[in-house]
């Protein structure tokens, strides 16, 4: 089913706002007694609810940013088909990445059930496995919204600089961000700064900016109708 300009642009809007509130709520929020309470093993056990339900919060993400691609892609491969197509394979391998780490906190809960459930067994056991799953959620923290959205962001933003499918001053703040995430995951990845730390929420400021900008504007305005139908087919 074909949409239409107008529905497609408030649909990738509510999209990328829910995406960033889920992810907010989900990775940020409601993961903290198993991923950062130095007693995880008993914490995340204790407040399993909460865990699962950021879980839920992270897939409904991931739906989300797969949602944004494939509603723009009738729009950007109106510009550039190549270019279009890489953005949905990457926003789906960033969703893919972002889905092994809700897997990983969902095992973590696994084995802080598990311990909690055997007593007083031999922690360090088990603390080795926790620091395993802990390490693989957060890689995937660091390449999936960080450097893979950084990537994304550089192609979308790119097609609307050209076409002019919103105002030219969103995709300068998106390419301006890109570039900034994407420095952050480098920085992060090299231990320069911490994933969670003033550093990181200063350089990732400008891409969240971007599309909550961008999110407003296509719900209230929507993509450019005669960009649209001058576009090549």
């Amino acid at each position: 089913m074909d949409f239409s300009t107008k529905t497609a642009s408030k649909i990738v809007g509510v999209l990328f706002i829910l995406a960033a509130v889920t992810s907010i709520i989900g990775g940020l929020i409601l993961y903290k007694p198993i991923l950062n309470d130095p007693d995880y093993l008993i914490q995340g056990s204790a407040h399993a609810n909460e865990v699962v339900l950021g879980a839920v919060m992270e897939l409904i993400l991931v739906i989300s940013a797969v949602g944004t691609a494939t509603t723009m892609f009738p729009f950007l491969r109106k510009f550039n088909k190549t270019i279009a197509l890489w953005h949905v394979c990457f926003r789906f391998l960033e969703a893919i990445v972002i889905t092994v780490g809700v897997i990983s906190v969902l095992s973590l809960l696994a084995l802080s059930r598990d311990y909690v459930a055997a007593g007083a067994p031999d922690i360090a056991s088990y603390q080795v496995s926790g620091t395993v799953l802990k390490a693989v959620h957060d890689y995937t923290f660091l390449l999936g919204p960080n450097f893979f959205l950084g990537i994304n962001t550089v192609m979308y933003s790119y097609i609307f600089y050209k076409s002019k499918l919103v105002p030219r001053f969103i995709p300068i703040l998106g390419l301006t961000g890109s570039a900034l995430i994407f420095l952050a995951a480098l920085l992060e990845m090299f231990g320069v700064i911490e994933q969670v730390s003033a550093w990181g929420a200063i350089l990732a400021l400008p891409i969240f900016a971007n599309e909550m900008t961008l999110a407003v504007w296509l719900i209230a305005k929507g993509f450019n109708e005669s960009a649209v139908h001058s576009s090549k087919h």
